[in-house]
This record gives structure tokens, sequence and C-alpha cells, in this order.
């Protein structure tokens, strides 16, 4: 009986600590995924303010880097723009912006994909006649082989 006994603390015990090692590991999985994900975090509100610079200057460039080649816009007058269409746009405005700032940017991110939400303030003279505006920003990205690739936008024009 006493062997049986000592045989069942050492089984369970074999069987114990493979699970604390498991434990201990996915907390160190967590940790790195943590710090994985804060990178992530960090690329993107980059690209939301290198996106509100090329905005300002009317600059197409970085929207050929970075948008991907399936993008699709959705503007605050419902009309849809795929890539080709929102750089032409950008590139052949008569909007002329004094500033153009990014802010309350919050990204959430889901493995190889993430949402990015902002506020876009912009002022400046378009044709002609001096504006300012605020817009709430969605952006939607996917990591792949070339990086962070925006997919899609959805702009909503707030009043005032």
């Amino acid at each position: 009986m006493r062997t049986l006994s000592a045989l069942c603390v050492v089984i369970l015990a074999a069987c114990l600590v493979p699970c604390s090692r498991a434990q201990a590991l996915s907390a160190a999985e967590r940790r790195e995924q943590a710090k994985e994900n804060e990178i992530k975090q960090e690329e993107l509100v980059n690209l939301e303010e290198e996106t509100a610079r090329a905005l300002q200057m009317n600059n197409a460039t970085l929207f050929h880097r970075v948008y991907g080649d399936d993008f699709i816009a959705i503007l605050p007058s419902g009309e849809v723009l795929d890539k080709d269409r929102w750089i032409a746009a950008i590139e052949n405005s008569a909007t002329k912006y004094t500033s153009f700032i990014v802010s309350d940017i919050r990204v959430r991110v889901f493995r190889e994909t993430a949402v990015v939400t902002c506020l876009w303030t912009s002022r400046g003279t378009a044709k002609g006649r001096p504006f300012a505006q605020q817009w709430r920003v969605t952006h939607v990205y996917i990591y792949g082989q070339r990086g962070w690739q925006a997919i899609a936008s959805q702009e909503t024009l707030l009043p005032g």
C-alpha cells in the first residue's frame, strides 16, 4: 500500500511539473506577444503621422508604398475610390493645407490585421477659400511581405 501511495505521488508530481512549465512558457509567450504588439502599434502610429504629412504636402509617394493594390477609400461624401483614384486625387488636388494634424490615434491589433482610428484636423484653402475641417478616420491594415499595407479607409467629416 505504501508503495502504491508513493507511486501515485511520483506520477502526480510528474504530471504537475510539465503543467507548471507550460504555464511559465505561456506567460513568457504572452510577454513576447505584448512586446510585439507594442512594436506594431508604434509602426502604425508612425504610418498615420506620415500619412498626415503626405496629405499636407499633396505628396502621393507614401501611398504608392503603403497602400495595398486593392485599397479602397470611402470619402465623407460616400464616394468610393480605389488606390489609383485616391493617389490621383492627392496629386491633382487644388487644396493647399497650412496644417494637417493627426491626433487621438487608437490602434487595435488582431494578429496580422490592425484597425486604426484617429482624428484629422486640417486648415488651408480650397478653390481660393479658407477652410478648417475635422474628420474621424478608420484605416484597416494587413501585415504582409511588404510590411503594413492599408487596405481600407473610411472618413467621416465632423460638423462645424
